[in-house]
């Protein structure tokens, strides 16, 4: 199985990180959507991060993190307030965030153990499921980058096949 979701884990991240690159400057900090478009890369790549440490108490976040950047509308907890968004991450700032898990991702899931728990409480099921989840959220994301891609004249996006992906 882990030799199954290394590269389908690379493939969807590639795939996120053709969606940064094709994207034009004026679509990277639209104020025409509730959620920007380096926002949405932001919360997948984080999320993606998370997911590959153990627990969210074992986590350690990007040098570059800002607070509470990774919500995507209100915190999840009570009070539900909804973060102050302010500094805009650069494409080459999440480049280089998605670099970093592609280049520790292969390790840290050789040597995990898929049939362990989740790590995170939301998130009810085992290891192996939780690479399953996180692979289906890259994706979600990026279809929906992809989408404000095509509606605004871009078609370059193409499908990452895992072949393709170096480990």
């Amino acid at each position: 199985m882990k030799k199954a979701i290394v590269p389908q884990l690379l493939a969807s991240l590639t795939m996120l990180e053709e969606a940064i690159n094709t994207c034009p400057d004026d679509l990277w900090d639209h104020q025409g959507y509730e959620n920007k478009y380096w926002h949405i890369v932001y919360h997948t790549i984080f999320f993606t991060h998370l997911y590959l440490t153990t627990s969210e108490n074992m986590f350690k976040p990007w040098e570059k993190a800002r607070n509470e950047y990774q919500f995507m509308g209100p915190v999840p907890w009570p009070p539900h307030y909804t973060p102050r968004i302010e500094h805009t991450y650069t494409k080459e700032d999440l480049i280089e965030y998605i670099e970093k898990i592609k280049g520790e991702a292969p390790n840290i899931i050789a040597q995990d153990d898929l049939n362990a728990k989740s790590g995170f409480e939301w998130l009810p099921f085992n290891r192996l499921e939780l690479y399953l989840h996180m692979i289906r959220h890259v994706q979600h994301h990026t279809g929906q980058l992809i989408e404000r891609l095509r509606n605004s004249g871009v078609k370059r996006n193409q499908w990452i096949v895992t072949n393709n992906v170096h480990q």
